[in-house]
């Protein structure tokens, strides 16, 4: 707990920080006996910090006299799981939940959310994360956002995991926002086991407005994917989260690189996660792969995922080390290396690094080396 400051240099500093914020107003020595009162009470009472105390103090006024409802709202919080981190960060956030009624307002919301699986510290990391939920009614937002989460998650371990990703979503229009364009993709063909693992994972890929929406499926639609296709799925998230300049910008920057436009669209079709990479990645991914391992555009775009990979963290020090093993003659000819690029991690450690470290000294030092290097300057 955070010490007391002397009152008389406590309300030298409120003074001095009034002066220096509102130098055009005047203020009362009632108003600064309370702004001081109000910093002391959120530092030894809710553990802010002097700033954060002296910033919340201009949106929250406490009473020596008054302080019935901050006292019950913080042993509430307490009885719940928010520790002393918690309750600070909430304070900062929504400072006037220290003036809510706890039997009124914050038990019925908290009860309920408790009873639907969220307790000590996963109720306490939701409301920080998003106070704006102990502002939405209960029956009015609350519950019907947990019913409609169900009805399309199953059970209530889906709706948890769904919110625990999102926690906007007890906070959002769902019935007048996300309901339609569940209506449409439904009549579009998608099946209710697609949509309910997008809301799941992706839910704001069908939080937006319908009619992107409605671009994004007869796009895909007529580059001969089918709704019930999980590529389907894959291809519309990308579709629908990129803007139609940030595609643009994609489309040119994949063509001065040797990609024709048809090329970019066979590509989006049978991979659609590789068009998601930023322009850098695939900018730096096509240097790499053009100019130092001397590979033709043609193979990148039969086998795209190459494009997925990040050159510094895995691409530099995989290559480097498969160039010593060339030079020593321990790898097979006519071996296609750039397939090396794509086993898992464990694997190209464990029979391109671990079993020629012996024979060829330096070499776990050059890949963990290059390794360490490129994920500290990364």
């Amino acid at each position: 707990m955070a010490v007391n400051l002397p009152f008389r240099n406590l309300l030298s500093l409120m003074h001095n920080r009034f002066l220096t914020t509102s130098a055009a107003k005047n203020s009362s020595t009632s108003q600064l006996l309370s702004s001081s009162f109000t910093v002391n009470y959120l530092m030894n009472s809710c553990g802010l910090p002097l700033e954060s105390a002296l910033s919340t103090s201009q949106k929250l006024k406490l009473e020596e006299n008054n302080l019935q409802r901050p006292q019950a709202v913080l042993a509430f919080l307490k009885s719940h799981g928010f520790d002393n981190t918690h309750i600070a960060e909430l304070i900062k956030k929504r400072p006037k939940i220290l003036q809510s009624k706890v039997e009124d307002n914050l038990k019925p919301k908290i009860e309920f959310l408790t009873q639907n699986g969220f307790v000590g510290k996963l109720l306490a990391d939701l409301i920080v994360l998003n106070p704006v939920i102990l502002r939405r009614g209960l029956s009015s937002h609350i519950k019907p956002s947990f019913h409609f989460l169900n009805t399309y998650l199953d059970n209530n371990e889906n709706v948890m995991a769904a919110v625990k990703r999102s926690s906007w979503l007890l906070t959002y229009d769902l019935t007048g926002i996300l309901q339609p364009n569940i209506d449409f993709l439904i009549r579009e063909g998608v099946p209710l086991h697609s949509i309910s693992k997008m809301i799941l994972t992706q839910p704001r890929t069908i939080m937006r407005k319908v009619n992107r929406l409605e671009d994004a499926v007869q796009t895909l639609k007529k580059l001969g994917l089918e709704p019930t296709s999980p590529l389907f799925m894959h291809a519309f998230r990308v579709l629908v989260s990129m803007k139609e300049s940030t595609w643009s910008r994609k489309m040119e920057v994949l063509k001065s690189l040797g990609w024709s436009e048809e090329d970019i669209w066979s590509v989006f079709k049978s991979n659609p996660l590789c068009l998601a990479c930023s322009e850098e990645k695939m900018r730096s991914a096509m240097d790499f792969y053009v100019n130092t391992m001397e590979m033709d555009v043609e193979t990148i775009i039969r086998y795209p995922r190459f494009l997925m990979y990040a050159v510094d963290k895995r691409l530099r020090p995989r290559y480097n080390v498969l160039k010593v093993l060339k030079s020593k003659n321990v790898l097979k000819e006519g071996k296609n290396y750039a397939w090396l690029l794509t086993q898992n991690e464990n694997t190209f450690y464990k029979n391109y690094v671990v079993k020629h470290s012996d024979s060829i000294p330096g070499l776990m030092e050059l890949y963990r080396g290059i390794t360490m290097a490129e994920n500290k300057d990364s």
